[in-house]
C-alpha cells in the first residue's frame, strides 16, 4: 500500500469515527469526547500502519506497539477526565463564542479527522523502514520509553492536584509542573522522535519529521499551549501569570525565582 491509499483510509475511517463522536457529544453536551477518540484514532492508526506498511518485521511491530500504546493510554486518561468532570473550559468557551452551533462543531471535528490522517504519516514510514539498524533501534526504543513515562507522570501528577479541593483556583506546581508549565506537551512531542529514529535511512525518512514538527506547531501555535493557557488566565489569574514569568512554557528547565 502507499502512503497516499494508507493516509486516505485513515482519513475516511476517521472521518466517520469523528461524525459519530460529534452526534454523541453535541447529545451530551460535552465536546471533550472528541480528544478521547483523536488519541484512540491514533492508537488505530499505529496498527494500521504495522499491519499495511511494506517494511520489515521489526519495525512494523514496533510502530504498532509504540503508537498504539502511546494512543491508548492517552485516550484511556482522557476518558476519565470527561467522564468524571464538567465540559473541559476550553470547550466552554468554543461553545460560547460558537452560540452552540452543532454545524461549528462539526467542521471542529472533521478538522480533527484530517489531522489524525496528518499524523498517522509517521507511523507509516517508520513502518515501511526495511532494514533498522541496532543503534536506532536502541535509541527509539529508549525515546518511546521516556517519553512515555514522562507524559503518564505529568498525567498523575496534575490529577493527584486537581483531586485536592483546597487546591481549587491554583496552579499545579507538582513535580514536573515545577520544570515546564506543559511537560505532558513536551514528552507528547518527545514521543515522536521514536519515528524519525526508526525510519532513519528508509526511503520515507523524510515524512517522518511530520510527526515532531507538525506537533509542535500545533502545541506551540494551533491548539496546545495557546488554548490551554487562555483558558487558565481566564479561571486562575495572577496565580497562573506569576506561574508563567517562574516556569519554562514548554522545554523542561530549573525554575526562575519568584517575580
Amino acid at each position: 500500500m502507499s502512503l497516499l491509499a494508507f493516509s486516505l483510509l485513515v482519513w475516511a475511517i476517521s472521518a466517520i469515527a469523528m461524525a459519530l463522536t460529534w452526534w454523541m457529544a453535541m447529545h451530551v453536551k460535552n465536546a471533550g469526547f472528541v480528544d478521547v477518540v483523536w488519541a484512540g484514532l491514533m492508537a488505530f492508526a499505529a496498527l494500521l500502519a504495522g499491519a499495511l506498511a511494506m517494511g520489515s518485521e521489526v519495525p512494523r511491530t514496533l510502530v504498532a506497539l509504540f503508537g498504539s500504546t502511546w494512543g491508548a493510554r492517552l485516550s484511556l486518561h482522557l476518558l476519565a477526565r470527561v467522564l468524571h468532570e464538567p465540559e473541559d473550559g476550553r470547550y466552554q468557551a468554543l461553545r460560547a463564542r460558537w452560540q452552540g452551533s452543532p454545524a461549528r462543531f462539526f467542521a471542529f471535528f472533521q478538522a480533527q479527522a484530517v489531522v489524525v490522517a496528518l499524523f498517522a504519516v509517521p507511523f507509516f514510514a517508520a513502518a515501511s523502514q526495511p532494514d533498522v539498524h541496532g543503534a536506532f533501534l536502541g535509541a527509539a526504543t529508549a525515546c518511546w520509553a521516556l517519553s512515555l513515562a514522562g507524559e503518564s507522570l505529568a498525567d498523575r501528577q496534575l490529577a493527584r492536584f486537581r483531586a485536592d479541593p483546597a487546591h481549587r483556583g491554583r496552579t499545579c506546581r507538582a513535580g514536573l509542573w515545577s520544570w515546564s508549565r506543559h511537560p505532558n506537551y513536551f514528552f507528547e512531542w518527545l514521543h515522536w522522535f521514536a519515528y524519525v529514529l526508526l525510519a532513519a535511512g528508509a526511503p520515507l525518512a523524510a515524512w517522518s519529521w511530520i510527526g515532531p514538527i507538525a506537533m509542535l506547531l500545533f502545541l506551540y501555535r494551533v491548539s496546545g499551549i495557546p488554548w490551554t493557557e487562555a483558558q487558565a488566565l481566564r479561571t486562575r489569574g495572577e496565580d497562573y501569570r506569576r506561574y508563567q514569568r517562574q516556569v519554562s512554557a514548554f522545554f523542561p528547565l530549573p525554575p526562575r525565582g519568584a517575580s
